[in-house]
């Protein structure tokens, strides 16, 4: 069985489970939306459900999938230490950006006083 990582690396499958982010969906309906044949449809839906991804439920004569968010979870609890490190770091760039944002009008104000009096 592929890992999960395995399972989203592909893009079909990761444009299905953004599809029916939003809402269920049958087959036909995310065949219409992605522009897939029916076949890969039901092949990358196959696989998505195997792997816990997707449950399906019939109704009428339609099958319809929707998300399940177990697997999505276990991705989340793995990214969760880099959005901690990233956050640290894209905090310090902010103070960064800050600090500079504010010593620049007074450089522009320096070079501004010396151009006007050199100017006269």
């Amino acid at each position: 069985m592929e890992s999960v990582f395995e399972i989203i690396a592909e893009p079909n499958r990761r444009a299905i489970l953004s599809l029916l982010v939003s809402s269920q969906q049958s087959v036909g309906e995310i065949e219409r939306h992605l522009g897939m044949p029916q076949p890969t449809v039901s092949k990358h839906l196959r696989v998505l459900r195997e792997a816990g991804f997707v449950e399906s439920t019939v109704d009428a004569q339609r099958r319809l999938y929707r998300l399940k968010p177990e697997p999505l979870q276990e991705i989340d609890a793995w990214l969760a230490p880099f959005r901690r490190f990233w956050s640290v770091h894209l905090d310090a760039l902010e103070r960064h950006l800050d600090r500079m944002e504010q010593a620049a009008p007074a450089a522009v104000k320096k070079k501004t006083g010396r151009s006007t009096r050199r100017g006269r």
